[in-house]
């Protein structure tokens, strides 16, 4: 089975910096992509970065571009987001996310979340 556990988020002054990690367990030779999410208070869970397994390209959301960057270790089996000159409006609870796709099923999984809230 295939978890994700995040970690890294906590307060922050506006302009500051935070490293998220999330820490992948189980058979991850599934995962065709990963991702991290985030979902702040009233708002609906949007995209922030994604990295594809193979070649490693990387999106962004348009509202994270060049502050935030995406990164993974598979040596470890971890995600990373470097989140740099962070504002109050990235204030969220952020999530891991992995599409694991095998020839007989696709599975979307989900980390637990980690609250990074920014101060003004």
């Amino acid at each position: 089975q295939v978890q994700l556990v995040e970690s890294g988020g906590g307060l922050v002054q506006a302009g500051g910096s935070l490293r998220l990690s999330c820490a992948a367990s189980g058979d991850t030779t599934c995962f065709a992509a990963m991702a991290w999410y985030r979902q702040a208070p009233g708002k609906e869970r949007e995209m922030v970065a994604v990295i594809i397994t193979s070649g490693g390209s990387t999106k962004y959301a348009d509202s994270v571009k060049d502050r935030f960057y995406i990164s993974r270790d598979n040596t470890k089996n971890t995600l990373y987001l470097q989140m740099n000159s962070l504002k109050p409006e990235d204030t969220a609870v952020y999530y891991c996310n992995a599409d694991c796709v095998r020839p007989d099923r696709y599975q979307e999984v989900w980390g637990q979340g980690t609250l990074v809230t920014v101060s003004s």
